[in-house]
């Protein structure tokens, strides 16, 4: 059973990780050849005050 997980800055909308979970498990499907029914999917989101880049929390990083 292949479980996936994916950590994501929060602040997306539900049906947005929802699209992400339902084309992550088709893919994974294809690729496997393995029933959607046997794969799991796990989304963290994760706050931008708790993810870095180049020494700094993304809350403090400038889009």
């Amino acid at each position: 059973m292949p479980i996936i997980q994916i950590q994501i800055l929060e602040g997306r909308s539900e049906e947005t990780v929802e699209v992400l979970i339902e084309n992550v498990t088709n893919s994974v499907s294809e690729t496997l050849n393995t029933p959607t029914d046997n794969i799991r999917v796990i989304v963290t989101e994760v706050p931008n005050t708790h993810w870095g880049r180049a020494g700094k929390p993304m809350s403090k990083i400038k889009k």
